[in-house]
């Protein structure tokens, strides 16, 4: 297995540590390459020389927010990149399969549900480079006959999700005011509603993809809606706190466009792979609460109730 990296003047391996292996130690599983999505020939070059049964393209300048502020930057990383990955697929001969990685961000304001059918009506740069990105991709299976798939992947997330993100920053922020490191989370919209689900059961679902017959687009989601008012509730109702006394407002985290109710529609992909998510919005919060407790030196809720314990047991070793 093979992956790029940035170089930076520090480690940036920390969400990998799990699998990352000494670079002189021979036979390794897992094989580092520094790049950049901006670097076409790079690009190229890996593809040409590495001949990969499968490439997943997961780079992205993702925080949502920020591609307000860096918008032509996100366009090139989150939107242009995708060409420069399709062209080298097609100019190594087009054999390797591609998993383009889009965004429930693409449908905006549209009516929920969102299914492969809805229009995109994106509502950040972010989303925008991801519509385009999405497009270039279907454009190139079809031009090319090449075995691209989009995975249009609703929220996701789990323990390992980025520090600035909203379900991370609040059950971090949960777990720094049980253990007296801190008082209050500062907090955007609460109002906003998203369909989250687990980021294991979606990364199975990119895999699933990529062994189907026929190249496909798939949306893939719980079918669920929450507001972050409701994460926040989740998150310190488990720790038995009242989160009114802990949360403040900041209007600099407010997106100068808000997409409307993202739900997803995954009837195809339930037909297609098998789809059924097994971890629903109450046990992801659960577990993400419990991952940050553990990570501060504090007994997670979770190993005091046997309920609970039985019903994560199976789950906390991907996320340790």
């Amino acid at each position: 297995m093979h992956g790029i990296i940035r170089r930076a003047s520090t480690f940036n391996t920390s969400r990998i540590d799990h699998i990352f292996e000494d670079p002189h130690k021979r036979d390794r599983r897992l094989v580092l390459h520094y790049g950049d999505m901006s670097d076409s020939e790079q690009l190229s070059n890996l593809v040409y020389n590495l001949k990969p049964e499968a490439v997943y393209n997961l780079a992205a300048q993702s925080h949502v927010r920020v591609s307000f502020d860096i918008p032509e930057y996100t366009g090139q990383i989150s939107g242009l990149a995708t060409t420069r990955i399709l062209e080298a697929v097609k100019s190594a001969g087009g054999k390797t399969k591609l998993y383009q990685a889009s965004s429930s961000e693409m449908f905006g304001d549209a009516p929920a549900p969102q299914n492969e059918k809805t229009w995109f009506r994106p509502r950040s740069p972010y989303a925008c480079a991801k519509a385009y990105s999405f497009w270039m991709a279907t454009n190139y299976r079809e031009g090319y006959g090449m075995f691209v798939c989009n995975g249009i992947l609703f929220n996701h997330e789990s323990p390992r999700r980025g520090e600035t993100f909203v379900t991370r920053k609040i059950t971090r922020g949960v777990a720094a005011i049980m253990s007296g490191k801190d008082e209050k989370i500062y907090l955007g919209n609460l109002e906003g509603r998203r369909d989250w689900g687990y980021a294991p059961e979606y990364v199975e679902c990119m895999w699933k993809m990529l062994q189907l017959r026929k190249p496909d687009d798939l949306v893939i989601g719980t079918g669920e809606s929450h507001s972050v008012r409701e994460f926040v509730e989740e998150a310190f109702s488990y720790v038995g706190r009242n989160w009114e006394k802990h949360v403040e407002i900041d209007r600099r985290y407010f997106r100068p466009l808000e997409p409307g109710n993202l739900v997803a529609d995954s009837a195809k992909a339930r037909k297609l792979l098998g789809w059924d998510p097994r971890i629903r919005f109450g046990d992801l919060v659960k577990i993400m609460v419990d991952a940050e407790m553990r990570k501060t030196r504090l007994e997670p809720i979770g190993e005091g109730d046997q309920t609970v314990k039985r019903t994560f047991r199976d789950l906390w070793w991907k996320t340790d």
